[in-house]
């Protein structure tokens, strides 16, 4: 499905390059996209309960590990932006993979939670410096402002659907490794298996990193028809950077992206939920987190297919609508006596929501008519703010649910989360304000 959708989106891009380079270099960016996050993220979000385990540690000390990640992330994600605009993808977005999973090798150790913490804080910059700004400039080149919602859409749909197929993989590792159902799982069994999949997981990084040296274009071939813009890409202007800082688009795009993430974040306890809650066990909580991850790609796409025949920022409106319904149905237990599918199926609503935003946030910058050349800087600016929810929000997350948390901190903490998608709401409308403006 998705390289179908590929070959219809070629009439419409920007790159001077063959169908098949235009395929294998969108193909490359969407896997690079989301295997740079395998480790820190994918990995904890989809086998937490595991984790917990394994490396004898609760919610709020992962929280403290991934808040450090936020502090050296949010660094990189201002500088990492100058950077994307002044060297060409290929190059920053390689190196970004073979540091992060050198990280891997390292995590395989089943460290201690101060090393544990250590790797994060490394994980922050090794993720996001060289890596981010250079992705999304990368990916906007690709399409053309008539289709940004279909070009980010594939981004996130490939990248959801290329992560959920690692987690269903591992989850196989689990089933495989695990003893059959009646028997005790050791403590022994837990750490082999998660140094497996880490393993597995760090090869697999190294792996994607030689494909996008091999696969992504260089900048002179991929700019060969805008020799005129190419050249003004690498000039960076400082007053430029700081007018776009002071713009309300640019407050109200940052707001979206924070509130947005903040409800990506929450997707980490849609798993521990299943086994805290539903009573279900390890292996099927973390089937139900991979079957989460499967509906990443079918919002991400549809959306932004949906978003070019309109325009991304009004279907943003929606989304954060879908996600307050949902929080609140959560937050206040109306479903707590009643059976499980039906909070089943809020999750499932709660998922579209969270994901059709992920396929959104960034397509809006074609709306605020941002010269190409500034792509990264804008993209630096707007994640400063927009990521900050890695500081946080797994922190809170942890200390909201305790050591051993019961329907009543589950039902606490998305109590407290509705009011993110409300204020992502009203910035959602001020965005389309500024832009009636435009």
């Amino acid at each position: 499905m998705l390289i179908t959708i590929l070959f219809v989106h070629l009439n419409y891009n920007q790159f001077n390059l063959p169908k098949k380079s235009k395929v294998t270099a969108m193909f490359a960016l969407i896997i690079a996209g989301e295997a740079i996050f395998l480790l820190p993220f994918i990995l904890m979000r989809v086998f937490k309960p595991v984790i917990r385990d394994a490396f004898l540690i609760s919610d709020a000390q992962i929280g403290e590990a991934q808040a450090l990640y936020g502090i050296t992330a949010v660094l990189s994600y201002f500088f990492g932006g100058f950077i994307a605009d002044k060297w060409e993808p290929r190059k920053l977005l390689s190196l970004s993979l073979f540091l992060t999973a050198f990280g891997g090798f390292w995590l395989t150790k089943i460290p201690s939670i101060f090393t544990l913490k250590i790797l994060y804080a490394f994980w922050g910059v090794s993720t996001i410096l060289l890596f981010w700004a250079s992705l999304i400039k990368a990916t906007r080149q690709w399409g053309n402002q008539n289709n940004q919602g279909l070009s980010f859409g594939l981004l996130d749909g490939g990248r959801g659907f290329f992560a959920a197929t690692i987690a269903l993989s591992g989850a196989g590792i689990l089933t495989f490794f695990f003893p059959q159902k009646g028997e005790e799982i050791t403590f022994e069994h837990k750490v082999a298996t998660l140094q497996y999949i880490i393993g597995t997981i760090t090869c697999i990084v190294f792996l994607i990193a030689f494909l996008v040296w091999k696969v992504i274009p260089e900048e002179k071939e991929a700019s060969q028809v805008h020799d005129s813009d190419h050249n003004k890409e690498f000039q960076f202007n400082f007053k430029e950077a700081f007018l776009l800082m002071k713009q309300k688009k640019v407050i109200f795009h940052s707001t979206i992206i924070f509130c947005a993430y903040c409800s990506y974040k929450l997707t980490g306890v849609y798993g521990t939920y299943a086994k805290d809650v539903w009573n279900y066990s390890l292996e099927e909580a973390t089937y139900f987190a991979v079957f989460i991850q499967y509906l990443r790609p079918i919002a991400a796409i549809s959306i932004g297919y949906i978003a070019d025949k309109f325009l991304p920022s009004k279907l943003i409106v929606p989304s954060f609508s879908v996600l307050i319904f949902a929080s609140v149905i959560l937050g206040f237990g109306f479903f707590n006596e009643q059976p499980i599918f039906l909070s089943f199926t809020i999750f499932i609503f709660m998922a579209f929501g969270t994901y059709s935003l992920r396929g959104l946030y960034f397509a809006i910058i074609e709306e605020t008519k941002t010269p190409l050349q500034l792509t990264g800087t804008l993209v630096g600016i707007i994640s400063v703010v927009g990521f900050t929810p890695d500081i946080f929000m797994s922190l809170f997350n942890g200390y909201m649910l305790g050591e051993n948390p019961t329907i009543i901190e589950y039902q606490n903490l998305f109590t407290t989360f509705t009011i993110i998608p409300i204020v992502g709401l009203l910035a959602a409308l001020g965005f389309r304000k500024s832009m009636s403006k435009l």
